[in-house]
């Protein structure tokens, strides 16, 4: 029997299968068999479970049930005619989860009643769990099935805990990240949801920065500037093509989990590269800024539009038989020893110690006249086929390593990768490692390095100038100035374009900025394998928390 000195409340109730003892903890709802029922099944006898516990902070909802007809009930339910519904959170395989339900039947409305007060109490305890978000919809992401999943999937999650949520669905690219710089009433909620895919939720996220910027009175044009965190956690239901950002930071791309996710209040800080040319801002990016390979295949899939995204494996094979490079010059700030190596295999993981040091630690800020003086910039020049920076790993279920699998999170770094001139085969190589666990870094044509900012010079100059860029588009508070290339600006200067994180940059010459984390996503990074402990561990730990 469990150790009931320190229980919150405990009572003898019934389940389905027979009698149990039920008991809340400060952390944890316990129940165990008081009396096992045997059920035959295919000719054989086996006993129910004998113990059972789940974290409070992992409870959904707990509701009052309507036991309805009990005449085909057992005779144990028949006697118990008031019950509440526990649902819960479960999981399963790939870092999924589900949410599971057990209903407990008592005689007593009263005992049944106080039992829901008490645990709904509880939950009340939980300050980072929301009640109210804003939802926007893309209808024609991924393959046009945004509101299907949001109505079929992810609301009735939301209805059932409780959450106010005001949807919206939107009309033309960029419609979210206009509605949250000027007219949503941000005030009115604890979150905002991107259903879609990343592009999505870059909407979301430019949206966002660009409004607590202009609330703070930032010249996001300067790109010295130290950025205010967003105060508005986001939320992320994945119906996009590849849901990089939401499989980074979950484990997997499945809106039932995201959606519990954000249920139970989870916080992942971010970090978000800030990217600029010369003295105007560019664009934010929180997972890819890639130049030479990654760029071309972007650019050359926007001629393909029409094939789906199909298009991307068209162009990755034109891109990669094409066989390019590109020189140029690129300076950086390396990152300081304590946030670790790109090559240590300290995956980013869910309560990661680099990402908690970083939090720890006094941040010293970018715009600091003293700090900028004592700055080590490196630099190297060649030829190169590929350089990218990765904020994250960028693991997708296509590459469930990603780019680069020691990246983190939230460490105030990116991890800036240089593939230099090499054979084809040689290339090759590299690119099979992002399928495999090898190292994709152990190639001599091939560096890494962990840095805080970086900048990139061309070989020939920048073609399109900050002038091009004049009007509306210029201002501080606009949000990102770039749009969709459909062609090559460059004619035959030998540039490539800079692609950030799906969309095409106008200006080759750049300066990029971490800011360390600006932004929170209601995820709490992947768990470890091992992370599910078994019912009699939690059991115990319960009774030893409690007694502490």
């Amino acid at each position: 029997m469990m150790d009931h000195q320190h229980a919150l409340l405990l009572s003898d109730l019934c389940h389905k299968y027979g009698q149990v003892q039920l008991a809340l903890f400060r952390d944890f709802l316990a129940w165990e068999d008081i009396r096992k029922n045997w059920r035959r099944s295919s000719g054989s006898t086996s006993p129910t479970a004998h113990s059972h516990a789940v974290h409070t902070s992992e409870i959904v909802a707990v509701h009052k049930t309507d036991t309805g007809d009990q005449t085909r009930a057992t005779k144990h339910l028949q006697l118990n005619t008031h019950a509440f519904t526990v649902f819960y959170v479960r999981r399963t395989t790939q870092y999924r989860w589900r949410c599971d339900e057990i209903t407990f039947y008592c005689d007593n409305p009263g005992l049944c009643q106080h039992w829901i007060q008490t645990i709904n109490d509880q939950l009340a305890t939980q300050a980072n769990r929301p009640k109210s978000l804003l939802v926007y919809i893309n209808p024609y992401g991924g393959k046009r099935d945004g509101k299907h999943i949001y109505d079929q999937k992810v609301a009735p999650l939301f209805c059932r805990a409780g959450i106010a949520t005001d949807v919206i669905v939107t009309e033309r690219a960029n419609h979210a990240r206009d509605h949250l710089k000027t007219e949503a009433n941000l005030d009115r909620y604890d979150g905002v949801v991107s259903v879609g895919g990343d592009g999505m939720f870059n909407e979301i996220l430019h949206g966002l920065v660009a409004r607590t910027q202009r609330e703070h009175g930032i010249d996001t044009n300067r790109p010295d500037a130290h950025l205010a965190p967003c105060s508005l956690r986001i939320g992320i239901i994945p119906a996009g093509s590849t849901d990089c950002i939401c499989f980074a930071t979950v484990g997997t791309n499945d809106p039932v989990t995201s959606a519990l996710h954000i249920i139970v209040g989870d916080s992942q800080p971010m970090d978000v590269s800030s990217v600029h040319h010369k003295d105007t801002f560019l664009r934010y990016s929180v997972s890819l800024l890639g130049y030479g390979f990654y760029a071309d295949i972007q650019t050359d899939s926007e001629r393909q539009r029409w094939l789906g995204p199909a298009r991307y494996d068209l162009s990755g094979v034109k891109t990669f038989l094409s066989h390019n490079y590109y020189e140029g010059t690129v300076s950086f700030v390396a990152a300081d020893d304590n946030v670790g190596d790109p090559r240590d295999k300290e995956q980013c993981r869910a309560g990661c110690s680099v990402c908690q040091r970083k939090t720890s630690l006094r941040e010293p800020r970018h715009d600091d006249p003293s700090h900028a003086v004592n700055e080590t910039w490196s630099e190297i020049h060649g030829k190169f086929i590929a350089i990218n920076a990765a904020n994250m790993s960028c693991a997708c279920p296509r590459s469930p390593q990603g780019l680069s699998p020691a990246a983190h999170l939230a460490d105030g770094t990116a991890d800036l990768i240089l593939v230099r001139k090499c054979s084809r085969l040689d290339f090759f190589k590299h690119l099979l490692r992002h399928t495999n666990k090898e190292d994709q870094f152990d190639h001599s044509f091939v560096e890494v390095h962990r840095v805080r900012k970086f900048r990139f010079q061309p070989r020939h100059d920048d073609p399109v100038s900050p002038e091009d860029l004049s009007g509306p588009q210029k201002e501080a508070d606009q949000g990102p100035v770039c749009s969709r290339v459909t062609g090559c600006h460059y004619g035959n200067c030998g540039c490539s374009h800079w692609t950030c994180d799906g969309e095409i940059l106008p200006h080759v010459a750049i300066q990029v900025s971490v800011q360390c984390q600006l932004i929170r996503v209601f995820a709490r990074g992947i768990e470890e394998k091992n992370h599910h402990q078994s019912p009699v561990w939690l059991l115990e730990a319960a009774a030893h928390q409690s007694a502490g």
